[in-house]
């Protein structure tokens, strides 16, 4: 039986995690016999359907065709998947593509938009700390120092609370920490102004656009080390 790729993302799209486990197993199992390796097959099964099936409830997102509720059922259905790759992705031995502490800045309780963020940015090959919400930037800073995150993640769901963005990129420059790490900032009153005018290393509107944000900063920081 061929492997088909489109059942893993519909699966993830509809939010059927049970379809899409079993089609996850199914393509492990052909690929293998086909004769790649383990980390092989799970790189193409990542990408070729699960990545596959987030990038289109991302764009639906967008599009305001499906709203948080489904997001997060099939978020949830991402990660049962990863569940599947993740013994094969670890045992491999292969770097993350990149470092991140991700969370809602000090005085915001809001967390769900980070967490699906949380999500793709996993799915997509990147190590992910997410220290929830109302974070203080000591909070981001200890753990950026932890776990020697080279990307930091700062979400603002309040217009409130958009001003302790400032405050935590102030807080990692004046201790040094911004030589090799970049910051990426969003959220619902977020904009690409506020992100320039608070020094900001990029702005991402959802999910799927920071993905692509955190691969152009890593690749920066790599030209730049």
């Amino acid at each position: 039986m061929p492997v088909d790729y489109d059942v893993i993302a519909k699966a993830i799209v509809d939010a059927d995690k049970d379809a899409a486990v079993t089609a996850v197993k199914e393509d492990l199992s052909i690929l293998i016999k086909e004769g790649l390796t383990d980390l092989e097959a799970a790189k193409k099964i990542l990408h070729g359907g699960m990545i596959a099936g987030m990038d289109i409830i991302s764009e639906l997102w967008v599009q305001e065709k499906i709203f948080i509720p489904e997001v997060l059922l099939s978020a949830k259905v991402m990660h049962g998947c990863m569940n599947e790759l993740r013994p094969i992705l670890e045992a491999s031995g292969e770097p993350p593509r990149g470092i991140v502490v991700i969370g809602t800045v000090k005085g915001d309780l809001h967390d769900i938009g980070q967490n699906i963020v949380s999500m793709m940015l996993r799915g997509n090959g990147f190590e992910v700390h997410n220290i929830g919400p109302n974070s203080s930037p000591e909070k981001f800073m200890d753990k950026a120092r932890e776990v020697n995150a080279n990307l930091i993640g700062l979400s603002a769901l309040l217009t409130t609370t958009m001003p302790m963005q400032r405050e935590t990129i102030k807080a990692f420059d004046e201790a040094g920490l911004l030589e090799d790490a970049a910051i990426m900032v969003g959220g619902a009153p977020v904009t690409t102004d506020w992100a320039e005018k608070i020094d900001a290393d990029g702005y991402a509107p959802d999910a799927a656009h920071t993905v692509k944000l955190a691969n152009l900063l890593v690749e920066d920081l790599a030209v730049q080390a």
